[in-house]
């Protein structure tokens, strides 16, 4: 698609949920802003296409999202102007073990804890103070490092989330509590015994109690679709099939965002930037990969336990141990004969999603960075433990490994769906030790992607506090 103009105020590269955010927010104060991706299709990780059989719509990366409904600032856009609606289901996440029992997360304290046997309390007295204040701190906690608005909420939560999953883990006494629990944690990507673990399994669980865990209908798509459709209503530019290997392919702007990760951001700018800044890119770490898998199938999933069968995303691991394990092994570059797997059910509450009578999953376990060894049957055998009789359900299957994942995704580094290792070394200071993460060296050039804080995950957080240093910057426009 040919660029209209030479000349903008602005320019996106990359038009994921932080690319997206980023233009947005710069679009809003009446800049001119143009976008660009690589593929036809704009959306990075939020994409749904038909990868098994016609009629099966598949969410290609991301399925579901709980920091997506909750984003302090995608919540202040209409999306729903532009169709987007979430479907809640009413247990957000189960967890199964092998004796067919549970633990299930629902948007009630209550509920969830009655599950959790005699850590019902613990669980309570552990999530109750984090649901209260979450809404407090979670424009601090998706954000860079930073003096807090609350800073005795934001210390409660911190004392809790730097520790290891491992530590936080003993406050359970339930071989069932810390099952759950570590299948929050493990969320992170990361070895259970690094510093921070147990943040990323405390967010989402506050998140999944105070808005639940959603599917947005007819496709993670649908979310890439909305936001594009406010960008462009503001008065944005887009161009699509433009794949950036170098900075003079771009017309002249004053301000160049680019949504992609450090690796990228060196292979097109590399020219352009300190030394001291390309050797803090340099060395920048990206984390484990994933093994991705979607089913088109017969009949829903058979697991054995009732909450799993009416569950939006259903975690696969069993004990604590067992899920610590093979997320260190994973780390070590070896292959887990029962590793974590996460799987997703959309098309139990979205019958959009498949034929009549039929259904979809979605699944994926964690590999050693640019893995590419077939998971296939160790995926399905883990969820077959769980479901007995799921193999019997396939229709048809895809696959994506290590490679594909970044050829279809340059940002998925070696796999990587989180733009790099989140733990303690690269929590805030990602991609690198500055005053801002997200301005570069070079004037007029920033990072706009997961490789800065807080992370990974569909929130647009990235790109909204990206954004708001460029308009400080370059146009001298402050905002709060």
């Amino acid at each position: 698609m040919p660029v209209a103009k030479t000349e903008y105020d602005a320019i996106v590269v990359g038009s994921g949920p932080n690319g997206l955010a980023t233009a947005i927010l710069m679009q809003q104060q009446g800049l001119s802003v143009l976008l660009i991706e690589g593929q036809d299709q704009p959306g990075g990780g939020l994409r749904t296409q038909e990868l098994t059989l016609p009629g099966f719509k598949h969410d290609v990366c991301s399925a579901i999202h709980p920091l997506a409904e909750g984003s302090p600032f995608f919540e202040t856009l209409p999306l729903s102007n532009y169709g987007l609606e979430y479907i809640f289901p009413q247990i957000a996440a189960a967890h199964p073990f092998d004796d067919g029992s549970e633990a299930t997360l629902q948007q009630s304290i209550t509920q969830t804890a009655a599950t959790l046997g005699a850590d019902a309390l613990v669980y309570q007295q552990l999530m109750a103070p984090l649901v209260k204040n979450w809404p407090l701190i979670a424009a601090d906690a998706l954000g860079p490092l930073s003096v807090p608005q609350h800073p005795l909420a934001m210390a409660s939560f911190g004392l809790k989330g730097l520790q290891p999953a491992t530590v936080l883990a003993k406050k359970f006494n339930t071989e069932t509590a810390k099952g759950f629990f570590a299948g929050m944690a493990a969320h992170s990507i990361l070895p259970l015994n690094k510093i921070a673990t147990s943040a990323i399994g405390l967010v989402l669980l506050a998140n999944g109690h105070l808005k639940g865990w959603p599917l947005p209908k007819g496709g993670s798509q649908s979310i890439a679709d909305a936001l594009l459709a406010h960008f462009r209503f503001l008065g944005g530019a887009l161009q699509t099939g433009t794949y950036i290997t170098h900075l003079n392919q771009l017309p002249s702007a004053k301000a160049i965002l680019f949504d992609i990760t450090p690796r990228q951001l060196l292979q097109i700018t590399g020219h352009k930037f300190s030394s001291i800044y390309k050797w803090q890119l340099e060395r920048y770490r990206y984390g484990m990969g994933v093994f991705k898998m979607d089913w088109a199938l017969d009949g829903p999933v058979p697991f054995k336990s009732a909450g799993a069968r009416q569950a939006g995303t259903v975690h696969l691991g069993g004990t604590f141990n067992e899920i610590a394990l093979g997320e260190q092994q994973v780390w070590q570059g070896k292959h887990p004969e029962k590793p974590f797997v996460l799987v997703a059910q959309q098309s139990l509450f979205d019958p959009s999603r498949a034929p009549e009578g039929k259904h979809t999953a979605w699944a994926y376990c964690h590999v050693p960075a640019g893995s590419t060894q077939d998971m296939t049957g160790i995926i399905e055998q883990q969820i077959e433990r769980f479901a007995p009789g799921f193999k019997d359900l396939i229709l048809a299957r895809h696959t994506f490994n290590t490679h594909q994942m970044e050829e279809y995704n340059p940002n998925y580094i070696g796999g990587d769906i989180n733009g790099g290792a989140i733990d303690i070394g690269q929590l805030f200071t990602r991609p690198v030790l500055r005053s801002s993460p997200y301005r570069t060296s070079a004037k007029g050039l920033y990072i706009c992607s997961s490789s800065t804080p807080p992370g990974g995950g569909v929130h647009g957080m990235c790109g909204y506090h990206a954004a708001k240093r460029a308009l400080r910057d370059v146009f001298n426009i402050s905002l709060k």
